[in-house]
C-alpha cells in the first residue's frame, strides 16, 4: 500500500520536524494503519538521554481525530523545541538526565476523516477491556453498533492504534523508574482540566498521594494557573479507557519503587464556542478553535505547564520521594477533597 505523504496537514508538519531535528532525536514508525488502499503511519519520536533508569515525560494527542487541537499543541511544542534545541544550554542539560517521547497522531485516519473514532468507527479511548462501574450511558462506551459514538470495538482485540499507544507505553514508561504520560483532548466544559485515574471507577489509583503533592506543588509555584486538577471520575465513569488499562498493567509489573502517572489534559473547548457560537455548525468547531489567533493562544497556552511536568520528573523530592507520614496525611487529604 502506497504511504500517506500530502493527506494531513500534521502529519507533513510532523514529518517536517522530524526532519528538522535530524540525528538529535530517534524516530520510529510504530505501526502502519491501513484504510481504503492507503497505510497511515504513527511515528513515535524520542528526544533526550538513552539512559534506562532516566525519567521520561511522554506527549499522546489525536486519539480523537476530531480533537486534532491536541496533536497541534504537543506539534507547535516539538517546533519550539527543535529550535531550542540550537542553543539553549539549559534544556540540553535537562535532557542529558530525561527522555521527552511524543506521538502527536495517534489515530491518523480519524484526523484524515475529521472523526472522533478510528476508520472502524471505534473510540480508541473506549477500546480496552476495563469495565466501568456504574458506566452505563451511551458516552461510556458501548458494543452495540460502530454507527454509534463511543462504539467500543471487539471486545477480544484492542485496534491497532491502541495497541501501538499500549506499545509505546509498556517499551519506554514502564521499563523507565519515574514516567509521566499527557494524552491531550478537547472538547469538555468551558475550564482546561487535568485528569488522573480512574476513569472506570471512583476509586483512589496508587499513586494517589503522589498526584496530591504534585497538585499542592503546582499550586504553590503557579497559584494563578488555570487547571482543575482531578480524577477523571469526578466528572463521568467509562469502559474502556486505555490509561485505567496501562495503569492496572503496570502495578504488577513494577518494581514497587516505580511510579507510572498517567495524566489526561481536557481542554475546555466550550469557552471556544462561547465566544462564537457559530462555530457548533462546523465539523470541527466544537472542538477545535476556527480562528487562527485563538488557534495561536491554544498553542502556547500550556507550555508553562508542559514545562513543569518535565521539571517535576528531574527534582522529584517534593512528590514522589515522601516520608510514610507525610504520604498518609497527603492520602488523607486526597481522599478529602476527591472522593468525599
Amino acid at each position: 500500500m502506497p504511504l500517506v505523504n500530502n493527506n494531513i496537514q500534521e502529519l507533513e508538519q510532523l514529518e517536517r520536524i522530524i526532519e528538522s531535528l535530524g540525528d538529535r532525536a530517534t524516530t520510529e514508525v510504530v505501526a502502519r494503519v491501513p484504510y481504503q488502499d492507503v497505510e497511515f503511519p504513527i511515528h513515535c519520536i524520542s528526544i533526550g538521554s538513552t539512559d534506562p533508569l532516566a525519567p521520561v515525560l511522554a506527549f499522546f494527542g489525536g486519539v480523537h481525530g476530531l480533537e486534532k487541537i491536541g496533536s497541534e499543541v504537543i506539534l507547535s511544542y516539538m517546533e519550539t523545541l527543535s529550535q531550542l534545541l540550537d542553543w539553549d544550554e539549559e534544556l540540553l542539560a535537562r535532557l542529558e538526565k530525561s527522555r521527552l517521547v511524543f506521538m502527536p497522531l495517534v489515530n491518523p485516519v480519524g484526523v484524515f476523516l475529521g472523526t472522533r473514532c478510528n476508520g472502524n468507527g471505534v473510540d480508541l479511548m473506549r477500546n480496552s477491556p476495563v469495565e466501568g462501574i456504574g458506566a452505563t450511558r451511551l458516552y461510556s462506551g458501548h458494543r452495540i453498533s460502530p454507527k454509534l459514538p463511543w462504539y467500543r470495538g471487539d471486545a477480544q482485540t484492542m485496534e491497532l492504534e491502541a495497541q501501538a499507544l499500549c506499545q509505546v507505553v509498556e517499551q519506554r514508561l514502564f521499563t523507565a523508574p519515574l514516567s509521566m504520560a499527557l494524552d491531550l483532548h478537547s472538547g469538555f466544559g468551558i475550564k482546561d482540566r487535568l485528569w488522573f485515574p480512574y476513569a472506570s471507577r471512583k476509586t483512589p489509583f496508587a499513586f494517589i498521594a503522589e498526584a496530591y503533592a504534585l497538585k499542592a506543588l503546582f499550586d504553590r509555584c503557579y497559584p494563578n494557573h488555570i487547571y482543575k486538577i482531578e480524577p477523571m471520575s469526578e466528572e463521568y465513569v467509562i469502559n474502556g479507557d486505555l490509561w485505567d488499562y496501562l495503569f492496572d498493567a503496570f502495578i504488577p509489573r513494577s518494581t514497587g519503587e516505580q511510579l507510572f502517572m498517567p495524566l489526561t489534559l481536557e481542554m475546555g473547548s466550550w469557552l471556544w464556542l462561547r465566544k462564537n457560537p457559530t462555530h457548533l455548525f462546523s465539523r470541527h468547531g466544537l472542538f477545535h478553535p476556527l480562528l487562527p489567533h485563538r488557534q495561536q493562544r491554544i498553542y502556547r497556552r500550556h507550555f508553562m505547564l508542559f514545562d513543569f511536568l518535565h521539571r517535576s520528573l528531574l527534582y522529584p523530592q517534593p512528590w514522589v520521594h515522601l516520608p510514610a507520614a507525610e504520604k498518609a496525611i497527603y492520602t488523607q487529604q486526597a481522599k478529602e477533597l476527591w472522593y468525599e
